[in-house]
């Protein structure tokens, strides 16, 4: 079944930082008589709700492909009137129609999608193999391993999962698709990634499918290829001053931000180093681990 809108009602990840680095919106606000904040993966619209609760002028014009996402954050937003605009896209294909004050992206898989085994992004809960973050377009994880040869699927899971035993587990996958056919769900797949480690490592606290479905989910979302479209284009979205927050999740993405942080001459850099969750925050939610913060204004 699809997750309910209560399942998008956790806490978002590292909101203490983004509220500190986006109090400077204030005086810009303050300037221009109030102001738009974009946030270009709303999903249950956590992080907005805090910004807009924490600047009263402030609107909010919220992006994400997900419809189960967009209707929970509406319920959660609906508070907060006209002040609040939802756009079913993908971030992306966005162009908004006026200058903002801020840009906000939360990069990854929310909680709900990796805790609702029909979406497939998990192989903590078998599920069909899907991990697609619109469900109503594209290809299938399915699909994709279906389609890619051997080789081109060893390059996928090194490059995107940045796993040392690709080209193994490619042989493994693909013997597994021509001789048994396709998967029946995640918990197959990543029992077969599993076996192409030794017995003393598939028990660890990483468990051996992760960079793989990593890999995957990046592959079927295209996220690195929406990820540096956004770079490109979100300072041009920016008033002069305007504040562009990012939250990544594994080295892929932060590598990313941060050379577009460094070399993008529109944007200077507000964090030096990329802010991490508190211990207090890991332990109780422990996906904010490899959760990183980097914030840079518009020139």
């Amino acid at each position: 079944m699809p997750a309910s809108p209560d399942a998008f009602a956790h806490l978002p990840v590292l909101a203490e930082p983004v509220l500190a680095g986006f109090a400077e919106l204030s005086p810009l606000l303050a300037q221009h008589g109030g102001g738009v904040l974009i946030d270009c993966t709303l999903g249950g619209g956590g992080h907005s709700a805090l910004l807009l609760e924490a600047h009263p002028a402030l609107r909010l014009i919220g992006l994400d492909q997900d419809p189960t996402a967009r209707a929970a954050a509406a319920e959660r937003l609906a508070r907060f009137g006209d002040r609040v605009s939802i756009v079913a896209t993908n971030f992306a294909d966005f162009t908004p129609a006026e200058p903002a004050v801020a840009v906000l992206a939360d990069l990854g898989v929310s909680s709900p999608q990796l805790d609702v085994a029909e979406r497939g992004f998990s192989f903590r809960h078998d599920g069909p193999l899907d991990m697609r973050m619109n469900p109503q377009a594209g290809a299938t994880a399915a699909e994709l391993l279906e389609r890619l040869e051997e080789g081109e699927l060893a390059d996928l899971i090194y490059a995107y999962g940045e796993e040392r035993l690709s080209r193994r587990i490619a042989r493994r996958i693909k013997q597994h698709l021509h001789e048994q056919g396709p998967f029946r769900g995640t918990a197959e797949l990543a029992y077969a990634i599993a076996g192409c480690y030794p017995p003393k490592v598939r028990h660890g606290r990483i468990h051996p499918a992760t960079r793989s479905f990593q890999a995957l989910r990046i592959a079927v979302n295209d996220e690195l290829g929406v990820l540096d479209r956004l770079l490109a284009a979100a300072p041009d979205w920016l008033l002069s001053g305007g504040l562009f927050g990012v939250i990544s999740f594994h080295s892929l993405e932060d590598r990313r931000v941060k050379t577009a942080f460094v070399s993008d001459d529109r944007l200077q850099r507000v964090t030096r180093k990329p802010e991490t969750a508190t211990e207090a925050e890991q332990i109780s939610n422990p996906r904010s681990r490899s959760a990183k913060w980097r914030l840079a204004r518009r020139r």
